[in-house]
């Protein structure tokens, strides 16, 4: 299998396959220079070719991005057995995630937020079954990581408490999957779909086979108003893409690329990387420690 094919079968787009072809065009031809070829490289060859990289000028981000082609690049040459190993597993620190945004929220106070949702000590007993059904939300956006457009899509059968599982339709943007609950959340989802929603039916005068039937307004307004609840919690709430990004990286640190990528829901493999990113400070004190820079800085 030649390395376009392996790219294909990875699920890369065919812009990221270009891009990716190209970076181990370029590598390859630096090592032809250095007459030793990619399969025989080691770790130190390979912080000289970031020192070449820095040379030519390319910034941190571009470097960042040509090191994780080459990753790509030794891992079909190790499927391959040319390689038994990826010399740029030590150059870099695995599971760093990038700031996709400024404030992503760490584990515990994602569920801080679930816990902290408001459901007792509503008098009007309408709001206390929406309340409810709010905090359900809640818990699929803070564990499972869902989109707005996922929850509303959402429909009663995809609801499977007794096997402790969701089940996510997909779209064209995204895969299906099904995803198992925290045992809390099952307990809380038995009681919505069995009670408190048949009582939101029954008030709201509405026949839906949707999972989350919402108020007057649509259910995307709905979402809206338990952000703004949500950040009374915990002031760098932003929005529901925030907090799946702060659940996706949590992910990162806990499982491999696949599974995340099957987890979120990413058609692409390459959607799923770009919520990694090297520690690149880590690797230039690697680079000045094995070949002393000098001065080159960032263009």
């Amino acid at each position: 299998m030649d390395y376009e094919q392996y790219l294909k079968g990875e699920g890369y787009t065919l812009k990221t396959i270009e891009g990716k072809l190209r970076a181990g065009e370029l590598f390859k031809k630096w090592c032809k220079r250095q007459a030793t070829p990619p399969e025989a490289i080691d770790y130190k060859l390979c912080l000289k070719y970031i020192q070449y990289l820095q040379r030519k000028g390319n910034t941190k981000r571009t470097i960042n991005h040509k090191l994780g082609s080459l990753k790509t690049y030794f891992k079909y040459l190790i499927s391959e057995a040319r390689r038994s190993d990826n010399p740029l597993e030590d150059v870099s620190v695995k599971g760093v995630v990038r700031k996709v945004h400024h404030n992503l929220l760490e584990p515990d106070e994602l569920e801080d937020l679930y816990y902290s949702f408001p459901t007792r000590n509503i008098k009007d007993p309408y709001h206390q079954l929406t309340a409810q059904r709010n905090r359900v939300m809640v818990g699929l956006l803070v564990y499972q990581g869902l989109k707005t457009s996922e929850l509303i899509r959402l429909e009663v059968e995809d609801a499977l408490p007794h096997k402790g599982k969701i089940y996510i339709r997909g779209s064209r943007k995204s895969n299906a999957r099904t995803l198992e609950l925290k045992p809390w959340q099952v307990l809380e989802l038995q009681e919505y779909v069995g009670q408190t929603r048949e009582s939101i039916v029954e008030r709201r005068k509405v026949t839906s086979d949707r999972l989350f039937i919402p108020g007057n307004a649509r259910l995307g307004n709905t979402l809206l108003h338990i952000v703004k609840k949500l950040r009374a919690t915990n002031q760098k709430v932003v929005n529901v893409h925030q907090l799946r990004a702060s659940v996706i990286t949590h992910w990162l640190s806990q499982y491999n690329l696949r599974e995340v990528q099957y987890r979120a829901g990413h058609r692409y493999i390459s959607s799923t990387e770009k919520y990694l990113q090297d520690d690149l400070e880590g690797l230039h004190e690697m680079v000045d420690r094995f070949h002393p820079i000098g001065g080159t800085s960032d263009h």
